[in-house]
């Protein structure tokens, strides 16, 4: 369906384009708007593809054990880099941050929609909020790394860390309810 749909949007594209240039005193509008049509179609199937394909029991699996996984990961490196943090030097914990942490937020962010899909906009509204603040205390950590501000990287990978956990541990919960 979404090759289709691909497909309608090149034609109604290339045919709008040619009955815009064909006269050059008056456009006809009657072939104009049907081409405009089949890129509006086009464009439907191509979503209505793309939201089947999020959909999909498989795909909706393998997200939230993405979801949970790389959730994992995050808890684990924050715990680590709070429990070092005395011995890394301030202005080295945005690099530190940077290595740990960018492949496994990408992933999480990439596959989140499927919590709401699989457990409802409640459970996702309560997943997020703990993971969007901890992401946020994340960044605060990462700017007073560039500053050297060593007291804010200490409270806030503390803060980081507690959001990071509560936000696993929801969705942890999560997954006993389904099992």
């Amino acid at each position: 369906m979404r090759k289709l749909g691909y497909l309608l949007i090149t034609i109604g594209f290339l045919a709008g384009a040619l009955a815009a240039t064909v006269d050059q005193q008056k456009v006809p509008w009657g072939y104009y708007i049907a081409a405009l049509l089949a890129g509006a179609v086009g464009i439907a199937l191509v979503r209505s593809g793309e939201r089947k394909e999020s959909r999909a029991e498989g795909k909706l699996a393998s997200n939230i054990q993405s979801v949970e996984a790389s959730l994992s990961r995050i808890v684990e490196n924050m715990t680590r880099l709070n429990s070092e943090k005395q011995s890394i030097n301030t202005y080295d914990v945005r690099h530190r941050i940077d290595e740990l942490f960018a492949e496994d937020l990408t992933t999480f962010v990439e596959a989140r929609q499927s919590i709401a899909h699989v457990h409802g906009l409640s459970a996702y509204a309560d997943v997020m909020s703990n993971f969007a603040a901890a992401e946020r205390y994340l960044n605060r950590v990462w700017s007073a790394s560039v500053d050297g501000y060593i007291d804010e990287v200490n409270t806030y990978l503390d803060r980081a860390q507690v959001q990071f956990a509560e936000s696993l541990e929801k969705i942890r919960q999560l997954a006993g309810q389904v099992a």
